[in-house]
């Protein structure tokens, strides 16, 4: 389990949340730090877990996707082997842009990009009905999002 985070690691993370471009001279300036003390939180902030990565943020939309399908998988063998091969599979297919491995009747809800409805039906014939173990596929299609994954709520400063 990583340290508990205080208010200046939270202030980082908040800010880096909303702007990963921000140099350390500018997150140091937001937590009253100068740059070396505030470089080394960072780095900290790295090596413990709490963050992951740094990445930008690419609109669907513009790049030619029309749809975005839930696809809800029931897999006809629970065995380690074939869920193995499964997700490694998955890892491998860009426009399958999240998994999750769920309860209740399915196994596992894929959030997939599509260019089309077209399209769509084409990828989940040749591609998602082939996924070893596949036995049942079921789509649902966002006619918008709402709300999507923007940030991670921080829980409060442990003193």
């Amino acid at each position: 389990m990583p340290p508990p985070l205080d208010r200046t690691d939270l202030i980082l993370l908040s800010a880096l949340q909303a702007n990963a471009r921000l140099t350390i001279s500018e997150l140091a300036e937001q937590v009253s730090l100068t740059t070396s003390p505030c470089w080394r939180r960072v780095k900290a902030l790295e090596e413990q877990g709490y963050i992951t990565g740094y990445q930008a943020t690419l609109s669907p939309k513009a790049l030619g996707y029309g749809v975005t399908a839930f696809v809800s998988i029931m897999m006809d063998s629970h065995g380690k082997d074939v869920a193995q091969a499964f997700e490694q599979r998955l890892a491998e297919i860009p426009e399958i842009i999240a998994c999750h491995h769920i309860s209740g009747r399915y196994d596992f809800l894929l959030e997939v990009l599509a260019t089309d409805l077209e399209s769509f039906g084409e990828f989940a014939r040749e591609v998602l009905q082939r996924l070893p173990g596949v036995k049942e596929i079921y789509s649902s299609f966002s006619f918008k999002a709402v709300k999507q994954r923007d940030k991670v709520p921080l829980p409060q400063a442990r003193k």
